[in-house]
Formats: structure tokens, C-alpha cells, sequence
């Protein structure tokens, strides 16, 4: 039978598994790298409990998880007979990363008792980080018992305009300024890849173009250091035999060790209960959401997934992450359709799992950046950006794609004032030394003097559209193409859960910190915007009545 033909020419692993592998990877050691930068950096962790206690707990997650996700793309392979299912893709989730840091583990250390040493403080923000965790992998194991009511209410325009935001803003447009930074370096792999990718231009020897963009890049990294070491030149390069000679002793034996008296202490921390609601909550509702819309992209790229599953495995890991000492969940990551398009099948994710376990067990996070920087393959991750973004165009029907449009908008205002915090909090630091004062004092300072409000800066309105962005692309964009396809009646639906997230102070609440967005969860707390979302649902209910719900425009396909 043909299927079985199909079966007898499957492989455990293709060309394309390489570069998928490269870009997963790559990812994911971005990820470790800022793990350690700020564990050390921000919460004043040592460098050795990092390497020996964090980072193996992460890869024991990650392993548990790519396994999962292999054996499941294999199994969907052999009932399909098809070769070219992908794995979902799975890792550290970047946004929870930069949220658990700043506003739950920073506020704990910060809150330790008077007395308390730099160790015991980034202890007790340690353990906080844990209760984090382990509460948002209980959140995605549970929302996996209603994630299939949620797919089939929302429109995929607004689950698929979600991932474009975040692909535009937090993937694609970091990684073209950092090439643009750089461009001795960058531009070459960049060239490799849309070569490679979207022309089809075969590299030689065979080798995958992710591994020739990540060697171009590693090359031309080393050659800028040399030209500057012997020739007095003044080129941009990311790497040094001094960083290389202090990673070579990093590396140990650090095997992961269960933690489960320090997640039960870090319960008994007032300033974990305070944050529960306030951060831990929607933190992991915005999870359960991200793997939603990537299991979603998967199915519009061709790989049908059953959703609870992998959700619970998604939640699962999450919860091993906790008990083995990493504060940071892991997710069903974005960019599965770039990966699919690379060629990548499923044998990438396993050794995606493999890899890091082995870099975490022997402490080699620190040595590979240094000798491979991530300049040299993030042309791989911005390619991933780009494929993820025009999905949500493609995919979808042409008449839906104002609704992805609108859907963009959050997380783009959420990548601008993440580059606001960071300017912000930059020149703060600079003028509290002169002032001696403290960063935060003097970043609120700027912020009160009204400075932004007379060049015109909306802040407020950023601050709005940003807080609970995941949450407001879905309501927009679904509201919008429910009024593109005729049906008033369920837009009025989406008007009202707005109003309700809004009440609650899960979008648009919030005030802006030196470490970030701190959100103002309440009943009441977002009053304003609920009295315009109840505006809207009543407009919508009144276009009912004059228009009932009718069934979408026939003839449109997919764009």
C-alpha cells in the first residue's frame, strides 16, 4: 500500500532536523544565557548555584518535554502515514523569564528581613521564583481541560495575530537591530538563511544552511577579533579569548536535585501570597493562552495536535521545572511553522532535549556562548520571526486580515515600552549615582515630571494597550472578525469579555516601574475600560437586533 511505503521510507532524522535543531537551540541557550546574566546580575545569585541547582532543573524540564513532543509527532506520522510532521516545539518561556524576575523574585529578595545576608536574600528570592513556577504549571495542566472550548470560540485570525505581534516585535525586530549592529558579522548568515530558505539554493557539501550561517557567523566573529588583536582595528565582535579562557572553568558535574522543602518555605513568604493574583495568575493564564496559539499555528501549518495532551505535558514539565529548582516554566514554544518550513521533522526537538540536558549536567551554557556567540545564528531566529508573521496573514481568510492587523497592536506597544523601561531605567541608574539616590526614585521622578506628557508621549495609553496584551489582541481581533463576517452578536460576546478581564485588572490596569509593568488586580481596578467595552457590547447588541448573525461570506479562501 502506498502508506506503507511512505512508513518504509520514513527517517528518524532529516537534513532539516539539523537546522531546526540549530534554531531551537539557539533559542533555548538565549534563554540559559539570560537565566544566568540575571540570576547573577539582578538577584545577586552565585554563579555556581546558577550552573549547579537552576540550569539543570530547566534541562531536566526541557528534556521531559522534547521527548514528549517527539514520540507525539512520531505517533502522528505513523497513523497518517505522512513524513513530514514537525514536533511542536518546546522551551523556556521568555516573557514568564523577564516577569518571574522582576516582578516576583526581584520584590522578594528586596523584601528579605532587616539583617538578612545577599545570600539569604536571593535565597528567599529564589524560592519565590519557585512557588511562581510551580502555580503556573498547575494553571496550564488545568486550562488544558478547557482549551478546546476556547479554540472553537475564538477566531483563528486572533489566535494566529497574537503570535505575529510577538514574532514582530519580541523576535524579529530584536534580532534585525542586533544585525544590523553588526553587520560584518550578521549579514552574511542573514543571506545564507533567506537563501537557503526561501530561494532553495542548495550550500555545499551538503550541509544544512543553518549550519553554514552558524559557522559563516562564528568565523567572521573570531576573524573581527583577530583583525582588532593584531592589526589595531576597531571591529565590533562579541567574542575574546579572555571570556573564552574564564568559561573553560565553568564547566562540573551538576546533576539536578529535587527542592520540595524550598518551594513549601517560599509558600510561607508574605510576598509571594501578595503576588499570587497579582502575577502568578495571569502570568499563567497568558501561557495557557501562548501554547493554545501555538497549537493552533501547528494545525495551520498542516500538524493536527490533540490540545489537551499537550497541554498537560506543557503543564507537567512546568511543575518539574519547580520541584527540581528551575523558577522559569517551559512552554509549547512559538515558531513551529518556521521549523516546518526549515524541513525540520521531529528527531530536532529530541536532540534539542539531549543537548541541553547535557550542557546543563556539565555546566557548558558559559563555554559555548563564548566560543559560538548567538550573533552567529540568530539569522535562523529572526527567519522563524518572519515565517510566524506572515502565517497569521496567510492562513487565515483574506477577509479576516484587518483582524489580524489589529491584533498586532498590543504586542508591539508591549515591545515599545519594554524599550522605554529599558532606556528609562538606564539613564535613571546614571543620574542616581550623580544624585545619590536610588534608580527607582529617580525613574519615578522622570516619570511624575510630566516631561513625556509634554512631547506628546502617551504613556498611559502604551501602559493600557500593553498590560495583558495576549488578552487584548484576542479581544480585538476576535471582535473584529466577528463584524467581518456579519456577526454582531458574537463580538458583542468578546465586547463583554473585556469588560469582565478589564474589571478584574487582567488587561490595560497597571503602572509602570523601573522593573517593569506592575499590574493592579482588583475588582473594579480597570473601571474605566470596562465602561467602554459595555459601550461597545451594547452597540453590538443593538447591530443585532437591525443584523442577525449570519454565516461568513462564501468564496473567500485562504489568503
Amino acid at each position: 500500500m502506498p502508506e506503507n511505503t511512505t512508513r518504509g521510507r520514513r527517517r528518524f532524522m532529516v537534513p532539516g532536523d539539523v537546522d531546526g535543531f540549530l534554531g531551537l537551540a539557539l533559542d533555548n541557550l538565549i534563554q540559559f544565557l539570560l537565566i544566568l546574566s540575571l540570576c547573577r546580575f539582578v538577584l545577586g545569585m552565585e554563579e555556581a548555584f546558577v550552573l549547579g541547582t537552576i540550569l539543570p532543573g530547566a534541562a531536566l524540564s526541557l528534556v521531559i518535554g522534547n521527548i514528549y513532543y517527539t514520540m507525539q509527532a512520531r505517533r502522528l506520522a505513523e497513523r497518517t502515514g505522512r513524513d513530514d510532521v514537525t514536533a511542536l516545539p518546546y522551551g523556556i518561556n521568555t516573557v514568564s523569564l523577564f516577569a518571574y524576575v522582576f516582578l516576583v523574585m526581584l520584590p522578594a529578595k528586596l523584601s528579605a528581613p532587616e539583617g538578612a545576608t545577599p545570600e539569604q536574600a536571593s535565597r528567599l528570592a529564589w524560592q519565590a521564583g519557585l512557588c511562581a513556577c510551580l502555580v503556573s504549571g498547575v494553571i496550564e495542566t488545568g486550562g488544558a481541560f478547557v482549551a478546546d472550548w476556547i479554540r472553537k470560540a475564538t477566531p483563528r485570525a486572533a489566535l494566529l495575530s497574537t503570535l505575529a505581534g510577538i514574532a514582530i516585535s519580541f523576535i524579529a525586530i530584536d534580532f534585525a537591530l542586533r544585525s544590523f549592529e553588526i553587520p560584518i558579522i550578521a549579514f552574511l548568515p542573514l543571506a545564507v538563511i533567506l537563501g537557503t530558505y526561501f530561494s532553495g539554493v542548495k550550500m555545499p557539501l551538503r550541509l544544512p544552511g543553518g549550519v553554514w550561517a552558524v559557522l559563516l557567523g562564528a568565523v567572521a566573529a573570531w576573524t573581527c577579533f583577530v583583525l582588532n588583536q593584531r592589526f589595531g582595528f576597531t571591529l565590533a565582535t562579541p567574542v575574546s579569548t579572555e571570556a573564552l579562557r574564564a568559561a573553560a572553568q565553568t564547566p562540573g558535574l551538576h546533576l539536578p536535585v529535587p527542592v520540595i522543602g524550598d518551594v513549601i518555605e517560599g509558600f510561607s513568604n508574605p510576598i509571594v501570597r501578595s503576588t499570587v493574583l497579582a502575577v502568578m495568575v495571569p502570568m499563567g493564564l497568558f501561557n495557557v493562552l501562548g501554547s493554545l496559539q501555538n497549537i493552533e499555528s501547528a494545525e495551520a501549518a498542516g500538524d493536527q495536535f490533540p490540545t489537551r495532551p499537550s497541554l498537560i505535558m506543557n503543564g507537567a514539565g512546568t511543575i518539574v521545572a519547580a520541584g527540581f529548582g528551575s523558577p522559569f516554566p517551559t512552554t509549547i514554544y512559538i515558531g513551529h511553522p518556521g521549523w516546518k518550513a526549515m524541513g525540520a521533522r521531529s528527531a530536532y526537538s529530541l536532540a534539542n532535549g539531549v543537548v541541553f540536558a547535557i550542557i546543563a549536567l556539565f555546566g557548558l551554557t558559559g563555554l559555548i556562548s563564548a566560543l559560538i556567540p548567538k550573533e552567529a545564528g540568530m539569522a535562523i531566529v529572526l527567519y522563524i520571526g518572519i515565517v510566524i508573521a506572515a502565517q497569521a496573514f496567510t492562513a487565515t481568510p483574506r477577509r479576516h486580515a484587518p483582524a489580524v492587523a489589529i491584533g498586532l497592536f498590543p504586542a508591539i506597544a508591549a515591545w515599545g515600552l519594554l524599550v522605554l523601561q529599558i532606556g528609562l531605567g538606564a539613564a535613571s541608574s546614571v543620574f542616581a549615582t550623580r544624585l545619590d539616590l536610588p534608580p527607582p526614585v529617580v525613574f519615578d521622578e522622570i516619570l511624575s515630571s510630566g516631561q513625556l506628557a509634554a512631547v506628546d508621549f502617551h504613556l498611559d495609553g502604551l501602559v493600557a494597550l500593553s498590560s495583558g496584551f495576549m488578552l487584548t489582541c484576542m479581544i480585538w481581533s476576535s471582535m473584529t472578525a466577528c463584524l467581518i463576517d456579519h456577526r454582531p452578536r458574537r463580538a458583542l460576546w468578546w465586547a463583554l469579555a473585556g469588560a469582565g478581564f478589564s474589571f478584574l485588572g487582567l488587561i490595560h490596569t497597571g503602572t509602570l516601574s523601573i522593573s517593569g509593568v506592575v499590574p493592579v488586580i482588583g475588582l473594579g481596578s480597570g473601571w474605566p475600560w470596562t465602561i467602554g467595552y459595555a459601550l461597545l457590547a451594547a452597540l453590538y447588541g443593538l447591530l443585532s437586533l437591525r443584523q442577525p448573525d449570519t454565516l461568513a461570506p462564501a468564496g473567500d479562501e485562504l489568503a
